[in-house]
């Protein structure tokens, strides 16, 4: 069960809010007891780059032994 404070991975595109399939963000409020979360991810300089509402069905928690991966974002 994912929970508040839980890193998820985002399993679809999101271009709207600029953000890609395996992107990983931190739970900030689990909505009907995990039926949707919203999801808060920034950039690993700190800053907040998009909250989203997300259903349980577009992220997932993180598994052992994987590993995050850098990308460059485009100029907004």
């Amino acid at each position: 069960m994912i929970r508040e404070l839980d890193t998820v991975v985002l399993k679809d595109d999101l271009p709207e809010q600029g953000l890609e399939r395996g992107d990983v963000g931190t739970v900030v409020m689990v909505h009907r007891g995990g039926e949707g979360f919203e999801v808060e991810f920034v950039t690993l300089d700190g800053d907040t780059l998009a909250v989203v509402t997300l259903l349980a069905s577009q992220v997932r928690p993180t598994r052992r032994r994987e590993i995050a991966h850098a990308r460059v974002l485009e100029a907004v």
